[in-house]
């Protein structure tokens, strides 16, 4: 299990090159004729630039979006057409620059259609079933909450047997909320932390240094974790504590 640190000089210069990682990471895996790759997405500015960036960049990469399945970290339980929803605004994105399988394409339910956020969770965890994510993509808040497992709260529970939970009263906003656990996001072969702007530089080290006071300091990948950092959220860091 190998951490590595990325550090950009701003949030754009961020995610274009995450951007591109992501489209050299998926042909790779499709190298095998055989491999679905599995993508599991976020939510938040810098995730949403990521995937914008992603879009432009499939035409003529080399990727099959046929062997392309996507998935969630975690959503508002709210209706579908609420614009605050993740996968929403990742979909808008995705879909007006390639064709994306319907049957491979997995956003978790909207209260529209079922009774309430732990049936919602329950749904996706039969969905989900045993699947890996190749690369699990992960916003951090600057209190360190991944997904919407949040420091202090029942969701935070790293030894849950549950992979996919309902949430209620969230610390961030009214909204109930369905979210992956800490399990199933550490089962993903690799997993890729964005941070970026002044209001992460102190998360950024508390998440680095392994905290287990905070989910961002206990989720890592099976096989990797990237830490995609910009200028401003990398202020507190050493600068020997770099990879590129």
């Amino acid at each position: 299990m190998n951490d590595q640190v990325l550090r950009f000089s701003g949030a754009e210069d961020l995610a274009e090159q995450a951007a591109t990682l992501l489209v050299s990471r998926i042909v790779a895996v499709q190298a095998d004729p055989e491999r679905v790759v599995h993508i599991c997405l976020t939510g938040g500015r810098i995730a949403q630039r990521i995937y914008e960036g992603f879009g432009r960049r499939v035409e003529g990469s080399g990727i099959d979006p046929g062997r392309l399945e996507l998935w969630w970290t975690d959503e508002r339980f709210t209706s579908t057409d609420d614009p605050a929803r993740h996968a929403g605004v990742a979909l808008a994105m995705l879909a007006g620059q390639f064709a994306l399988d319907p049957a491979r394409t997995h956003p978790m339910p909207a209260a529209d259609g079922v009774a309430d956020a732990d049936a919602a969770a329950a749904t996706y965890a039969k969905e989900l079933g045993d699947v890996v994510f190749d690369v699990c993509l992960l916003s951090i808040g600057p209190e360190g909450h991944v997904a919407s497992l949040f420091p202090g709260h029942p969701s935070f529970d790293p030894q849950t047997t549950q992979t996919v939970i309902g949430l209620t009263e969230s610390p961030k906003g009214s909204d109930d909320r369905i979210s992956l656990t800490v399990p199933t996001l550490c089962r993903s072969r690799e997993v890729w932390f964005l941070l970026s702007g002044p209001d992460k530089a102190d998360v950024a080290t508390e998440a680095l240094d392994g905290s287990p006071e905070i989910p961002a300091g206990v989720v890592r990948g099976a096989d990797d974790t990237l830490w995609f950092i910009d200028r401003d959220a990398a202020a507190a860091l050493p600068w020997f504590r770099c990879s590129l």
